[in-house]
């Protein structure tokens, strides 16, 4: 129990530290990238990082969906990205925390800021006063597009993911051992080696 509660605390506290870094970088990108386009680009920028938060809902919606028997016998045969699609499953937790909770939220948040931009730019462009019916209209308007499309693209990328959980895996565990293999880069480590040691550590 205590080691449960020792380990979610430490959780929490990574992903609070990474959700912090990441919104930072995203939210410092995005207004930088916002203020120096035109609202038309700036309106695909805001479509961009929606279309980052669909597709991150959806990978983390297939890692709690999918089985991991299937990827034991590619793992045998050594096929590229069958290790790491199984170490994706069995973390399915913590994965699908960080892609739905952290790359979704802060894309949500920074779409809402990013969109706040784009109308200010739009409004300008349009040359009409302060508080008038265009100005509301146009922020009603663009605002509940987003929101309709994020909230639609979720909905199809969960049905989606549920039914092509294997697959949608399968990619994003090519992706993590390519990371690995070529910049050292390790998302998810190997809990079975861990637990190996700490076993030998016990007998000893």
């Amino acid at each position: 129990m205590r080691d449960i509660f020792k380990n979610s605390i430490k959780w929490s506290i990574s992903i609070a530290v990474i959700t912090f870094v990441l919104a930072a970088i995203f939210s410092i990108a995005s207004n930088g990238i916002l203020n120096e386009v035109p609202w038309s680009l700036g309106l695909l920028v805001v479509l961009f990082i929606v279309l980052i938060g669909i597709l991150f809902d959806m990978i983390g919606i297939a890692s709690t969906a999918a089985d991991e028997t299937p990827f034991h016998s590619m793992a045998a045969r050594k096929v590229y990205g069958a290790k790491h699609s199984i170490r994706i499953v069995r973390n399915a937790d913590r994965f699908a925390s960080f892609c739905n909770d952290v790359i979704g939220d802060i894309s949500g948040i920074i779409s809402g800021t990013a969109m706040a931009l784009v109308i200010i730019q739009l409004v300008q462009s349009i040359d009409t006063s302060r508080h008038s019916l265009l100005e509301y209209g146009v922020n009603i308007g663009l605002t509940s597009l987003i929101a309709a499309l994020t909230v639609g693209g979720k909905a199809f990328g969960k049905t989606f993911a549920i039914k092509y959980s294997k697959d949608i895996i399968f990619k994003v565990g090519k992706v993590l051992q390519f990371l690995e293999d070529n910049f050292h880069i390790t998302i998810i480590k190997d809990n079975r080696k861990k637990k190996t040691k700490q076993k030998s550590k016990k007998r000893k």
